[in-house]
């Protein structure tokens, strides 16, 4: 599972069929926001998928292990 960032000169990477937004917390120590694409697998939960991505945003910031979660969208990728 990636972050995904472009450009409007670069040329788009595929994406996934879900948008992302995950914003954790520590209050009065720090607060990461990451957001990206995702495919969840067939049968997969709303739960299911903010599960895999806390853990994400977690190994991608280690320091936010015990965050509170302040915000969480899961939406589909498409217009």
């Amino acid at each position: 599972m990636t972050s995904q960032t472009t450009t409007a000169d670069a040329p788009a990477a595929p994406q996934g069929s879900h948008m992302w937004v995950l914003t954790l917390e520590k209050p009065g120590r720090g607060m990461t926001t990451a957001h990206g694409t995702v495919t969840p697998p067939a049968g997969a939960t709303r739960h299911d998928v903010f599960r895999r991505l806390l853990d994400y945003v977690v190994a991608e910031n280690p320091r936010m292990s015990s965050g509170n979660c302040v915000f969480f969208t899961l939406e589909s990728n498409r217009l």
